[in-house]
């Protein structure tokens, strides 16, 4: 079997939750909330994508990501990061901050950000159970409070605070000025059928993400990562649960029961 198993690591997060719902349960009074959990291969490989569950009761930083060249440039990295995520679930009113409302010039956009007007320059979009977003590298953007998510990404720890509401945590000016797009988002996302029971969701240049639902047999040809979201599901004969992520490096098969749903994750780059 081509597959492993990643291993679950919860990442205590100030603005994380204690119900983190479904199969996860609650997180303990006395413990911190927690805000992510991370999935890595157990034997401390290298890997292209990195698959986290986000709980939100607390907006998040107002961010930006560089892309490979922004980031060679500056020392940090050989790769920037572009990011996808899918909600899960959405308490009302909940929203995502994708680009800005207008463009605006670098200069604006820095005094924005050390007044805390940047707040109401972002594009703050309402979201729902089932949504998916692809944000590329350069974007300015905000996960809000009350969410439930997946996010993919490329796997590297590069973020570029512009504005963390007060929160005593460094913010990185200078170079979150000269990455962002500080524009509206013009991204459009590419759902599509693929084949009987499989179809794209989001597809950008570093990654992209399809949904299969059963009952239905699909093969994985490339190297793939395997998120399964509800149902009876096995992968190369093996049986795979909500809550767990796998991570294949060559073909493999997917074998889903009726009203399984399974997300998988594809790196293009």
């Amino acid at each position: 079997m081509s597959a492993v198993r990643l291993e679950p690591r919860r990442v205590e997060k100030v603005w994380g939750r204690r119900d983190l719902g479904p199969p996860f349960g609650d997180v303990p009074a006395v413990a911190e909330p927690v805000g992510e959990i991370w999935f890595e291969p157990p034997d401390g490989r290298e890997a292209a994508l990195l698959v986290k569950y986000l709980f939100t009761s607390e907006r998040l930083s107002i961010q930006v990501h560089p892309d490979d060249a922004a980031a060679q440039t500056a020392g940090a990295g050989p790769c920037g990061k572009d990011e996808a995520w899918l909600i899960l679930s959405a308490d009302p009113g909940a929203t995502i901050g994708l680009g800005l409302a207008e463009r605006i010039d670098r200069d604006t956009l820095r005094r924005a950000a050390l007044d805390g007007s940047i707040e109401d320059l972002v594009d703050w979009r309402p979201v729902r159970a089932g949504d998916v977003f692809y944000s590329p590298a350069g974007t300015i953007h905000a996960i809000g409070a009350g969410l439930r998510l997946i996010e993919v990404q490329q796997n590297v720890d590069l973020t570029f605070r512009l504005y963390d509401y007060g929160r005593p945590r460094d913010l990185h000016l200078d170079e979150a000025v000269a990455v962002a797009r500080a524009e509206p988002f013009r991204g459009e996302l590419a759902s599509r059928p693929i084949s009987e029971g499989r179809t794209q969701l989001c597809a950008g240049a570093k990654l992209r993400l399809e949904r299969c639902d059963g009952p239905g047999r699909f093969s994985l040809e490339d190297a793939a990562w395997v998120v399964p979201l509800v149902g009876d599901a096995s992968l190369d004969g093996e049986g795979v649960e909500a809550g767990s992520v796998w991570m294949t490096d060559g073909p493999a098969t997917l074998d889903l029961g009726p009203g399984a749903e399974v997300i998988v994750a594809v790196p293009c780059a």
